[in-house]
């Protein structure tokens, strides 16, 4: 799956002649291209899909969606460590515990 995710700015830059963005997804830290969005700023909250900042959000909607994500596993599923992911899916032992990845 891939959701549109809601974050909030922590920096921006221009690289390569792209503006770009750190953004925080409630813990998780990704760049994002801010083409669609040039006049974002940091603070200030987007809705964020396969990188691109597509739209401006207010800070309670942005927390209150990345809570209920929160909530319903779906930031684990979007943001999560896709070796371990894999790894759990193939049955692969855990190095850590010596058992089988979790899923």
């Amino acid at each position: 799956m891939c959701l549109a995710v809601p974050g909030r700015v922590m920096e921006i830059a221009e690289r390569d002649g792209t503006r770009m963005a750190v953004v925080d997804f409630g813990g998780v830290v990704k760049d994002v291209c801010l083409e669609y969005l040039p006049d974002l700023r940091v603070g200030e909250y987007a809705i964020v899909h396969v990188g691109f900042a597509l739209q401006r959000l207010d800070e309670e909607s942005a927390r209150k969606t990345l809570e209920l994500f929160g909530e319903l596993g779906l930031l684990q599923e979007e943001f999560g460590d896709p070796w371990e992911a894999a790894a759990a899916e193939a049955g692969v032992p855990d190095p850590q515990s010596g058992s089988e990845a979790q899923r």
